[in-house]
C-alpha cells in the first residue's frame, strides 16, 4: 500500500484511465461505466485513499461542504444556531465548516470573499446586520458574485439583503416582552441596548422601549457580551436612576451579565427585575431563572440549511416566531 496514494495509484490499481478514476472519485457528471465505476472505488478502498475535496469542487463546480458564519462561537446564541445547521447538513450528506467574523463587517466580507474561491455548495450568514450602507452593499456583491458562480446563500435574521433568509421575529417578541412586564407592574425600564451599530439589537431595544407606556428612565450601549451586561447595570445602579425597577437586555448573555452585578453590589432578589432575548440554554438555569423571549434558534439554524438547498427562486423569506417566557427574575409587583 503507498504511504500517501495518490488518485494516479487508484487508477493503476484500477486498470482504467486516470480520468475515469477522477470521475467515479470526484464527482463528475459525466457517466462512468458500472464495472469501471466499482473497479475504481475498490482500488481506493484497498489503497486507503481519500478522495481530494478540493478536486471534487473543481469536478463539480461545488462542494460538499456548507460554510457557517457566525460572530461569535462562545455565544449561546450562536452555538444553538450552529447546532442546527451541522445537524440538518448531516442529514442531507453535507459537513459544515465555520468561521467567526467577531461582529466585524470588514472580516465578515473577507470571510465570504475567501469562501468563494473555496466553492463550498452553500455559505449560511447567521452573523449580526451592521447599520452601515456601504458595508451591506460590499457584503451583498460578494454573495452574488458567490451565487452567480453556483453557490447558494441563506441568512439568518438578515431579511433585508436580497437572499434567502430565516427571519426571528426581534421586534414582535421585544414588544410583547415589554407588555409583559407592565402588565407584571412594572414601569420604570432600564435597557441594556447593545451595540448602537448592530441592527439587531436596535430592532429590540426600539421595540421594547415603544410598545412601553413611557420613555424608559435609560439606555446604556456596550457589547452583546456578558461583561457588557454585568458593567452596564452597574452604569444604571451608580446613575442614580429614580424608579428605576426592571431591566431588559437584548440579549441573555448581557442580561446573565446584569444578574451578577446585582449580586455582587448585594441588591435583594426580585428588588430590579431582569428579562433577555433568545432563551438560551443556560437561561433557566442562572439564578433566579430568566425571563426571556424564547426562540428555537436549533430551527432557525435547520431552515437555513434548507433553504440554502432548495433550487426555489429567491428571495425566500422563512418565519421563526418568538414568544415570552416569564421566569423568576420579573416576580411582579
Amino acid at each position: 500500500m503507498a504511504v500517501n496514494p495518490t488518485l494516479y495509484d487508484v487508477a493503476r490499481e484500477a486498470g482504467v484511465s486516470l480520468a475515469t478514476a477522477s470521475r467515479a472519485l470526484n464527482g463528475s457528471t459525466r457517466v462512468v461505466r458500472e464495472d469501471y465505476r466499482v473497479r475504481v472505488l475498490a482500488a481506493a478502498e484497498r489503497l486507503g485513499y481519500t478522495a481530494n475535496l478540493s478536486a471534487q469542487a473543481v469536478a463539480r463546480g461545488t462542494s460538499s461542504v456548507v460554510a457557517l458564519l457566525v460572530s461569535d462561537i462562545a455565544d449561546p446564541y450562536f452555538a444553538a444556531i450552529a447546532a442546527g445547521v451541522t445537524r440538518a447538513a448531516a442529514a442531507a450528506g453535507l459537513t459544515v465548516s465555520m468561521a467567526v467574523t467577531e461582529r466585524d463587517a470588514a472580516l465578515e466580507i473577507s470571510h465570504v470573499r475567501m469562501l468563494r474561491g473555496q466553492r463550498p455548495r452553500a455559505i449560511i450568514l447567521a452573523g449580526s446586520r451592521f447599520a452601515d450602507e456601504r458595508d451591506r452593499e460590499t457584503l451583498v456583491a460578494e454573495l452574488e458574485s458567490y451565487r452567480a458562480s453556483g453557490g447558494s446563500v441563506a441568512l439568518i435574521s438578515q431579511h433585508e439583503l436580497p437572499f434567502d433568509s430565516v427571519s426571528i421575529d426581534n421586534s414582535g417578541g421585544s414588544a410583547a416582552l415589554a407588555r409583559e412586564l407592565v402588565r407584571l407592574g412594572y414601569r420604570g425600564f432600564g435597557i441594556l441596548a447593545g451595540p448602537a451599530e448592530l441592527l439587531t439589537a436596535r430592532d429590540r431595544s426600539d421595540a421594547f422601549a415603544a410598545a412601553l407606556p413611557s420613555p424608559p428612565l435609560a439606555v446604556v450601549h456596550g457589547a452583546f457580551s456578558r461583561d457588557a451586561g454585568y458593567a452596564g447595570m452597574l452604569e444604571l445602579l451608580d446613575s442614580g436612576t429614580a424608579g428605576l425597577d426592571a431591566v431588559f437586555a437584548v440579549n441573555d448573555v448581557m442580561a446573565i451579565g446584569a444578574l451578577a452585578a446585582l449580586r455582587d453590589r448585594g441588591v435583594a432578589p426580585g428588588t430590579i427585575a431582569v428579562a433577555g432575548f433568545d432563551d438560551v440554554s443556560i437561561a433557566a438555569d442562572v439564578t433566579p431563572p430568566l425571563t426571556t423571549v424564547h426562540v428555537d434558534l436549533e430551527a432557525a439554524g435547520a431552515a437555513a440549511v434548507a433553504l440554502a438547498l432548495d433550487d426555489a427562486p429567491s428571495p425566500t423569506v422563512v418565519d421563526v416566531p418568538a414568544h415570552v417566557v416569564i421566569r423568576a427574575s420579573t416576580p411582579g409587583r
